[in-house]
C-alpha cells in the first residue's frame, strides 16, 4: 500500500540517519516541537496547489472534518499562530502522508518521514535564507552522499519573469508549478503543457523559456539585473537584489561551490513567496548495483512570509524560512549501498552479554546483569537456565555484542568477572 515496515537492520539504519540530521538541527539551536497527526481539514486545504489532491481527507467525525497532515510547515504556521508565537527556531520530525501514487524504488511513500528545520521571526534579510542553506550543505556533507548541487532561485524573480513575458498574474502560481516539471522534462514538452493545458500564448512561452533556462552564480544574477525587461520589474529587482546578497553570505560560509543559481526551479507549493531551493544529488552511480537509485531532490525549502497571517484572526504576519530534508530518499541510498557492501549492520547497541560456563547459575547471572543495568550498562542475556557457553559466544557474534561477562564457579569463589573480547578472545579478570 506504499508504505513500508522496517527491519531491525532498516531501523537502525534510519536512527542512525536521523540522529545525523537532529544533531546539526540542534547545533544551530533548534528546539524541537510536535504537532498532531490530524489537523482541520480547512488548516490544510488551498495551501499546497496542486498538490491538495494528494491530501487524506478523513470522513466527517461528529460534524468535524479532518485529514492527516500532508507536510510539518502548514502545522507549523498554524502552530505559531494559534500560540502568537513571532519569533522560533525549531526543527520538527516526524511522518506525513500523501494519497500519491507511490514509486518505492524511487523513495516516494503514502506514509513516510520528513526532517524539516525552520526559523521564524522578523530579522534582517538573507541572513536566515543563508543559515537554511548551510544546513543543508552540513548534513549532505555529513552523511557523505557524494556529490550534490543546491539549486537557489526566488519566487519573485520568477514573477518578475512571468511579468515581463506578458503571463496575466493570475496565471502566475500555475505557470510556475509547469516550470517546475523542468528537471524531470524536456522544455519543449513544459512548453506544450504552457500552451495547450495553461492557456499561454506561444509568444509568452518561448519568451519564459529563455529565463528558465539560465543557470549560474553571481554572473547570472549581475546579468539579469542588466536586463532591461527584468530590471525594469519592482518585484524582480527586489528578488535580485536579495539574492545577490544571499550569495555574499554564502560565500561567508564558503559554500558557493555547491550553490547553483538556477531559474528553472520553481518548487510546486503555493505557500512560497521569496528564496526557494533544492537540493539535488549529482551521481547515484553504484558499481555494483546493476540499476542506479534515481532519487531526484533530497532536500527542499524557501520562504513563506505569507503563511502564518492565513491562521492568525488579525492576519498579523510572521516571516519565516525552513527547509526539509528528504529523508526517506536519502535512506533509499544509504540502504543500497550497505547492501552492495556487505556490511551487517548492528541492530541493537548492547555492550555486554552476561553468560555462564556451567549448570544452576541462573542466579548469579540474574544478580549481574541487575547490576550492570542498574549502572547505565547496555547488557542481555539468553533466557535459557543453563545455556551451553558456546551458544552464549555464538550469540554474541551474531549479533555483533563486542563483550562477554562470564562468571563461573571459579569466579565466585574468586569474587572476579571474567571479561572476554568477543572478536580477539582475549580475557581480563575484573
Amino acid at each position: 500500500q506504499g508504505t513500508r515496515d522496517h527491519t531491525p537492520a532498516q531501523a537502525a539504519l534510519r536512527d542512525r540517519l536521523l540522529s545525523t540530521v537532529v544533531s546539526c538541527f540542534k547545533r544551530h539551536g533548534a528546539a524541537a516541537i510536535d504537532t498532531p497527526v490530524l489537523e482541520l481539514r480547512e488548516t490544510l486545504l488551498g495551501k499546497y496547489g496542486e498538490e491538495s489532491k494528494l491530501i487524506y481527507e478523513l470522513q466527517d467525525q461528529g460534524g468535524e472534518l479532518l485529514a492527516l497532515r500532508y507536510d510539518l510547515t502548514v502545522p507549523f504556521a498554524r502552530y505559531l499562530a494559534m500560540n502568537k508565537i513571532t519569533n522560533m527556531k525549531r526543527y520538527h520530525v516526524a511522518k506525513v502522508y500523501r494519497r500519491d501514487n507511490p514509486a518505492t524504488t524511487r523513495g516516494r511513500y503514502r506514509e513516510f518521514y520528513q526532517c524539516d528545520f525552520d526559523i521564524a521571526g522578523q530579522f534582517d534579510p538573507m541572513i536566515p535564507d543563508a543559515e537554511c542553506l548551510k544546513i543543508v550543505h552540513e548534513i549532505l556533507s555529513d552523511l557523505q552522499l557524494g556529490d550534490f548541487v543546491i539549486k537557489v532561485n526566488d519566487r519573485r524573480i520568477l514573477n518578475g519573469v512571468f511579468a515581463v513575458c506578458g503571463v496575466p498574474e493570475s496565471e502566475f502560481i500555475p505557470a510556475c508549478s509547469t516550470v517546475d516539471k523542468l528537471d524531470k522534462m524536456p522544455w519543449e514538452e513544459v512548453r506544450s503543457e504552457m500552451v495547450g493545458e495553461k492557456g499561454l500564448s506561444p509568444e509568452a512561452a518561448d519568451r519564459i523559456g529563455e529565463y528558465v533556462q539560465l543557470h549560474g552564480g553571481l554572473d547570472v544574477i549581475e546579468q539579469l539585473l542588466q536586463d532591461p525587461k527584468l530590471s525594469q520589474n519592482k518585484v524582480a529587482k527586489e528578488g535580485l537584489g536579495d539574492m545577490k546578497l544571499l550569495f555574499e553570505y554564502l560565500s561567508l560560509f564558503g559554500i558557493t561551490g555547491k550553490i547553483s543559481f538556477d531559474l528553472s526551479l520553481a518548487r510546486g507549493l503555493d505557500y512560497y513567496t521569496g528564496v526557494i531551493f533544492e537540493a539535488v544529488l549529482l551521481q547515484q552511480e553504484n558499481e555494483h548495483v546493476e540499476e542506479p537509485v534515481s532519487v531526484g531532490s533530497v532536500a527542499g525549502g524557501g520562504r513563506y512570509d505569507g503563511l502564518v497571517g492565513m491562521f492568525d484572526p488579525k492576519g498579523r504576519k510572521v516571516p519565516c524560512v525552513g527547509v526539509s530534508i528528504g529523508i526517506e530518499r536519502i535512506f533509499s541510498i544509504l540502504e543500497q549501498r550497505l547492501e552492495a557492501s556487505g556490511e551487517k549492520l548492528r541492530t541493537t547497541e548492547t555492550q555486554v552479554l552476561v553468560a555462564t560456563p556451567q549448570k544452576h547459575m541462573l542466579a548469579a547471572r540474574l544478580k549481574l546483569i541487575s547490576e550492570l543495568w542498574d549502572a547505565g550498562i547496555k547488557a542481555e542475556m539468553l533466557y535459557k537456565k543453563d545455556p551451553k557457553l558456546l551458544k552464549q559466544l555464538q550469540y554474541c557474534e551474531d549479533t555483533g555484542i563486542p563483550l562477554a561477562a562470564i562468571v563461573g564457579e571459579q569466579e565466585l569463589a574468586d569474587r572476579v568477572v571474567k571479561l572476554r573480547d568477543v572478536a580477539t578472545r582475549k580475557e581480563v579478570r575484573v
